[in-house]
């Protein structure tokens, strides 16, 4: 124990010399030198033990550490054309359901077209969004095989589409994460990509269901901690939703609101754990932060799938859902704040917190500038009114929520992969550059609040076949208010 001790004095006392000597005080370097060298050259014990340590704590560094997550790429579903709608359309299709007795069978019902009609034309959808073949036929479509016809369409598209453009094997991926939140058939849809693409026996597989549309970053998340534990390998995350069997034929209005904004989309995303793969990576993931206050009955409640006084099946939004979504927000905010801002952001949010809490209850909360954290937003595109209250609260520019607001405007409401499809029109427009960092957000029923960061590995240019390859020329457009 006293040869320990005094090897350790001996290594204190020979760092004190040196940064003694590195500050310039009155140790000469030569001299310095030559007793470093003398006292190393008579102690193996101390160089032993120096080697020793430093061997340790480098391993236990590498194997303690997190892995980093690449983004080698992604890939939006762009639905074929003959599934295009405008809101004339649309509209049309639904006066032709209630005239041939669908829905909305009594005449009087014709103030309940008017209404969706009158959601259409403020909701900021455009008039090319898309919805599925079921829901354009008539009689309309709403069995499980038209159901399992559009999802099938929307997860191969976007699935073959990022095998093609990656060149990897569907027999590489060990990881597979799906999230899809109303419809959840058995067997299950990791199953029928697992079945489609003859994935190997031992894949780690896993189906999210009911997680509303932030469920795209929990997916991303849940394939975050898997390849943790899991070396070397590829994990997929495909993120969508049903529009065929979850279009609501009733007489509650808080239920006919999603029929207006809910459009045909899906993506599948490739992440990596492979040291190899950080050359041809786009992003790497930096943070995953995910809030549910779901304890609260009111978050609980504020978007609920429920059946109506008919027995009708729909989602039920209430009159909590702003200020739910608000606070939820408020916390993931104060959660994500601390891991990306700058210090002295830091500092005037904890200034702030600290005399709200204990000196000037009456105090607004401090917002901090998020734009010195990021350079591109992609807030979910749920509806107009939220990209708004984003852009108001979180003081973002119009160019900050561009990529949100033509994203609603081009595809709708995709649910939980609309995040994807705004950081394709991000890359579509060439502003994404090396070092960029992005932030998704998303808030979906529960309720949740998720965020994801990434940092851009170099220029990103646009993956063949992007969603918005086609119309890229056109856009941004103006949007009427």
């Amino acid at each position: 124990m006293k040869n320990l001790k005094m090897v350790f004095f001996k290594i204190f006392f020979i760092s004190l010399m040196v940064v003694l000597a590195m500050k310039g005080s009155w140790i000469n370097l030569e001299d310095l030198q030559n007793f470093f060298l003398h006292h190393i050259q008579n102690n193996l014990q101390t160089i032993s033990l120096l080697s020793f340590l430093v061997g340790f704590v480098w391993i236990l560094y590498m194997f303690t550490r997190p892995k980093p997550v690449y983004l080698v790429d992604f890939s939006c579903y762009l639905p074929p054309s003959h599934l295009k709608v405008s809101i004339q359309t649309l509209m049309g299709h639904a006066r032709r359901a209630r005239e041939a007795g669908m829905c909305w069978k009594n005449k009087e019902s014709d103030y309940l077209v008017d209404f969706q009609e009158k959601i259409l034309e403020r909701s900021g959808l455009g008039q090319e969004t898309y919805i599925p073949e079921g829901l354009q036929c008539f009689p309309l479509q709403q069995d499980m095989g038209a159901s399992r016809k559009e999802t099938e369409e929307v997860i191969f598209g976007a699935l073959d589409n990022l095998f093609r453009n990656t060149g990897v094997k569907p027999d590489d991926i060990g990881i597979l994460v799906v999230n899809s939140s109303t419809f959840n058939p058995t067997p299950s849809l990791a199953s029928m990509i697992v079945n489609k693409y003859k994935l190997r026996d031992n894949i780690k597989s896993l189906n999210l269901g009911g997680m509303g549309c932030s469920a795209g970053v929990i997916a991303v998340d849940v394939a975050k901690g898997l390849l943790q534990v899991h070396r070397n390998t590829y994990a997929i995350v495909v993120s969508t939703e049903n529009i065929t069997q979850n279009l609501y034929l009733g007489k509650n209005k808080s239920m006919l609101v999603t029929n207006c904004l809910f459009r045909v989309g899906g993506a599948a995303v490739l992440l990596s754990n492979r040291s190899r793969d950080r050359k041809r990576a786009k992003y790497e993931l930096v943070h995953t932060v995910r809030i549910h206050t779901g304890s609260d009955d009111r978050s609980f409640e504020c978007a609920t799938q429920e059946e109506d006084e008919d027995g009708i099946i729909g989602v039920t939004l209430t009159k909590n859902l702003p200020m739910v979504a608000a606070r939820t927000l408020k916390i993931n905010i104060a959660t994500l704040g601390p891991l990306v801002l700058p210090l002295k952001e830091k500092l005037a949010f904890f200034i702030t917190f600290v005399k709200k809490k204990y000196f000037k209850p009456e105090l607004r909360n401090y917002t901090p500038d998020f734009k010195l954290a990021f350079e591109h937003f992609c807030i979910h595109a749920g509806g107009r009114a939220l990209i708004d209250e984003l852009e108001k609260n979180l003081k973002l520019s119009p160019l900050h929520v561009e990529a949100s607001r033509m994203t609603l405007h081009r595809f709708g409401n995709t649910s939980s992969s609309s995040i994807w499809y705004e950081l394709a029109y991000t890359e579509a427009k060439g502003r994404m550059k090396e070092g960029d960092r992005i932030w998704q957000i998303a808030l979906g029923s529960g309720f949740k609040c998720n965020s994801s960061v990434w940092v851009a590995l170099r220029n990103v240019k646009p993956s063949a076949n992007s969603p918005w390859e086609d119309c890229m020329d056109r856009y941004p457009v103006e949007i009427d208010i």
